[in-house]
């Protein structure tokens, strides 16, 4: 039977290649070869669909094996230890990769080849698009460090000990959702005209019942579609430039990792419903011009769902330690934003608040003491 994973080997020496995000090419890691996109994609297009229709395969057999002999118990541990991963053999090295069940894109540990795992993007599970890295490890290195300036609750000694862990990019897999917007806004708008009558300074203020209503329409919020990837960071690393999108293959992933979805759309798209509804309300709100104030008095907002794009989109992960802590960062693999929690000094913070607050007691005493 062919394998069930396809490796992207050099022509030239067999050596592992790599995607590189400043060439736009595919690297060989010993002798330094470079390939287009579309050589190796003409390459290794019937090499995948084998390992496609035989991983299908496989699978068909694990469930026609599990419906006729029933549950199998193997006690708790192994329960535990087994659900949800798949085993696959290199075909490098011949060595056994134990891979989580929704994973594309790895790397053999042992002979260091990037692994593929087509099944896992074929036919209805193929992404739409995919937005290839064009930063590599050491920009995401280089930018964690600039991260770190500048931040002055941040303790001394974490820039110093802080120790990366783990880097990895990882093309991390999005919902991108179309749709529109209707809104209907009513605001309490008011003018205010100061003028002097003879001894005294009057004050008129108009008061206005404002109207707004319009559609607004949206393409491709994008709503990561992984249980793995923490919500907060990945909405952080936005924009991502979309003019960069290209057609999904395979080829841009060898020497990153890949996981493929595991939130179906009806899990994500409340969270691109209440960004939709919060930018068009303020995309109506900001029609409202030529007034002192304008204060809402009421709203109603229609989201009509569109279509749904599949997409995976480049995420550096780093992960790091300090005092027994660990620490998440996360890069944008196409413009550099890097978003991460950070540790704060309390004696900085109360310095800080010390300096702040006794200027402050300080003034606000001399006012009562004038009184």
């Amino acid at each position: 039977m062919p394998s069930q994973i396809t490796n992207y080997q050099c022509p030239s020496c067999t050596g592992p290649l790599h995607y590189d995000g400043a060439s736009g090419k595919l690297l060989c890691d010993y002798c330094g070869s470079s390939f287009s996109v579309q050589e190796i994609e003409a390459l290794y297009k019937d090499k995948e669909e084998q390992a496609a229709q035989a991983g299908a395969a496989a699978q068909q057999e694990i469930e026609t094996f599990q419906t006729a002999e029933g549950d199998w118990s193997f006690g708790e541990a192994w329960d535990a230890a087994g659900d949800g991963l798949r085993a696959y053999n290199c075909p490098s090295c011949g060595a056994q990769l134990i891979c989580d069940e929704h994973t594309v894109a790895t790397s053999c540990p042992y002979c260091g080849n990037p692994s593929i795992v087509p099944s896992q993007v074929h036919d209805m599970l193929r992404p739409d698009y995919i937005l290839p890295f064009k930063l590599d490890k050491e920009a995401a290195v280089a930018e964690l460090k600039k991260y770190y300036r500048g931040k002055i609750l941040l303790p001394k000694a974490f820039t110093r000990e802080n120790h990366i862990q783990e880097i990895k990019g990882v093309y991390v897999p999005f919902w991108l959702i179309d749709g529109t917007a209707e809104v209907d806004m009513r605001f309490n708008a008011t003018r205010t005209n100061v003028f002097r009558q003879g001894e005294y300074q009057v004050t008129v203020t108009d008061h206005f019942a404002v109207h707004r209503a319009g559609t607004v329409e949206y393409e491709k919020i994008p709503v990561d579609a992984s249980r793995k990837a923490p919500d907060a960071h990945m909405d952080s690393l936005e924009p991502f430039d979309y003019g960069e999108l290209k057609p999904f293959s395979t080829a841009y992933m060898p020497g990153f990792y890949a996981d493929r979805y595991d939130l179906e759309p009806k899990d994500c798209v409340k969270r691109a419903d209440v960004r939709a509804a919060n930018t068009a309300e303020s995309i109506i709100a900001g029609t409202v011009t030529g007034y002192a104030s304008a204060v809402p008095t009421g709203k109603s907002i229609r989201i009509r769902r569109g279509q749904i794009h599949y997409a995976m989109l480049p995420v550096w992960m780093l992960s790091t330690q300090w005092n027994d802590q660990n620490f998440l960062f996360t890069m944008n693999g196409q413009t550099g934003r890097l978003v991460g929690d950070l540790p704060v000094s309390k004696g900085r913070f109360w310095g800080l608040f010390a300096a702040v607050a006794a200027p402050l007691a300080a003034l606000a005493a001399a006012l009562l003491y004038l009184l």
